[in-house]
Parts: structure tokens; sequence; C-alpha cells
């Protein structure tokens, strides 16, 4: 914040510093961000909940994205959604109760020849259908 004079225009600037020392953004974080840089803490709330890049819980050891973009949700992304969330009761934006993985969506990882398109801990996998993504989450540590 101080590199940016405490300028409420670096609010976006600010939330990534704080979550990247931290790994996530929780509420005395918000509402120190809010309080330093003068804005209402809806503001900053706001802005955290809107970007799919801030996380406002601990992020498990693991971090599948499934991709929701159109050509993936035609090829069965719902599907993949449904296995794990029966796997592992799970639901976009949780963690799994052990910390051992976190599940997010996105609306396009720019994969749309391999549709459905998952980010399994920053590599792309394509292709995928639930027993296969199962398996490659299964396989992990």
């Amino acid at each position: 914040m101080r590199r940016h004079g405490y300028a409420d225009h670096a609010l976006i600037e600010t939330l990534h510093s704080v979550q990247n020392a931290f790994g996530f953004l929780d509420e005395i974080a918000l509402r120190f961000v809010a309080a330093s840089l003068d804005l209402p803490l809806s503001k900053v709330f706001g802005v955290a909940t809107f970007y799919h890049i801030f996380m406002l819980k601990p992020k498990g050891r693991h971090t599948c994205v499934i991709c929701t973009g159109t050509a993936c949700y035609i090829k069965g992304a719902g599907a993949l959604l449904d296995g794990i969330h029966a796997r592992y009761d799970i639901n976009s934006g949780d963690t799994t109760a052990d910390d051992r993985l976190s599940l997010l969506t996105a609306r396009c990882v720019g994969a749309c020849g391999l549709a459905p398109a998952v980010v399994l801990n920053g590599d792309v996998l394509g292709k995928q259908n639930a027993a296969t993504l199962v398996n490659s989450l299964e396989a992990l540590d």
C-alpha cells in the first residue's frame, strides 16, 4: 500500500500482495486494507469476491480448477464437478476437510480444443471425464 501511496485505485494490487503474503484474504485482512486505503469494507469485499483469483479461505495442498467456459461446459464440465462432489463432497470454492484439495472453476482457461479442460496444480489436463479426473486426484500425494 505504501508503494502506491495508499491510493484507492491500488486496491486490486494491494489485495494481490496480501494474498501472496498470507495465501488467502480473511476478514481481518480485508478490514485492514479497507481502513488503510480509506475505502468502505463493502467495496473491498466486493472486489475480493468478484475476481476468482482471490481466495477468502485457505487453499488446500492441491488445486483443481475446472473450466466452465462454453466449450468445456458443453463437453462435460458439469459432470466433472459432479464427480468431484460425489467423491470428495466439495463444491466449487471449497476445500476438503483435510486441506488436501481445493476445487475452483474458471470461466475459461484457454484450452477449448482440449475440452473439457482442468488445471491441476498448474498443469492443464485435457479431454477429461469424471473417472479420469478423480483418478488423477487420487494419485496426488
